[in-house]
């Protein structure tokens, strides 16, 4: 047990980027035990005394901290110091220093980035957009979206999809079954938006498939989860995807986070060269 770290992940707000934070951070390390203490809006003196007080009876505790209120975040490094609990604030440093370079003083707002401006109201319309659009779905109006991901059954397509739409995207997502599945739409016009084949290698969806039908507690399809036909399923949306000249992206061994990266990428290409 004594080689357990209790991570203290303390925000003013909910927590999102501290915890994004600390996944980028224990991803460096192979060998790490933790246990991880979630405080999100933490705006008192008295809230982070209570959490200390919790981490000095804990061995190896260390506390990350997003707080923006300048004299909070001084408090809590104060206290921590005190008590001997190493503790690291990772915005401080970088709002004074953008502070200093944008010769403008931060605002020191909370929850800052979840303001109710015309930003969140896109990003909210965008997710609407996109879960109406799932699956296939109101392809008559599929010329709205910003981007179109195709792709054969267990690519990934909704989850990137659901993510995207969280950057502010209109994404609508289609299942690829053979040529004909493809929207006229899109036969007629390959350029009508941004358009993306989300492709992967046979044997890593073979086994894909087979777990979600046994997740399911379904009864084995075995066209579905054949290997030779997912084979030339696989091969067959390549070759459509090339036809139709439209980028196509491997996601075998990406994240979801690793596919949308991507996918941004091609769609700021496509925008520039309108």
């Amino acid at each position: 047990m004594s080689n357990i770290y209790q991570i203290y992940l303390i925000s003013d707000s909910t927590g999102e980027t501290l915890d994004r934070i600390f996944t980028a951070i224990k991803a460096q390390f192979k060998n790490i035990d933790y246990k991880i203490h979630t405080y999100s809006f933490t705006r008192t003196e008295n809230q982070i005394l209570k959490i200390l007080s919790n981490a000095k009876e804990n061995r190896n505790s260390i506390i990350l901290y997003s707080i923006v209120d300048s004299s909070l975040a001084k408090y809590l490094a104060r206290n921590s110091e005190e008590k001997k609990i190493p503790c690291f604030g990772v915005l401080g440093d970088l709002i004074l220093s953008f502070s200093k370079l944008l010769n403008q003083k931060a605002s020191h707002q909370p929850s800052g980035q979840y303001t109710l401006n015309d930003e969140y109201y896109k990003r909210i319309e965008a997710i609407q957009f996109t879960m109406n659009h799932d699956d296939g779905n109101l392809v008559k109006d599929i010329k709205k979206s910003d981007i179109i991901l195709l792709g054969v059954s267990r690519t990934s397509k909704t989850p990137t999809s659901i993510y995207l739409a969280n950057k502010g995207y209109k994404i609508s997502n289609i299942p690829l079954v053979n040529e004909n599945s493809i929207p006229e739409t899109l036969r007629e016009d390959p350029n009508l938006t941004c358009i993306i084949g989300l492709s992967t290698e046979a044997e890593r969806l073979a086994d894909i498939r087979k777990n979600r039908m046994n997740s399911l507690k379904e009864s084995q399809n075995k066209s579905y989860t054949d290997l030779s036909i997912i084979k030339k399923e696989v091969e067959d949306a390549k070759n459509t995807f090339k036809k139709y000249r439209w980028p196509i992206i491997d996601v075998t061994r990406k994240s979801v986070e690793e596919t949308a990266a991507s996918i941004i990428k091609i769609y700021e290409i496509y925008k520039n060269n309108g």
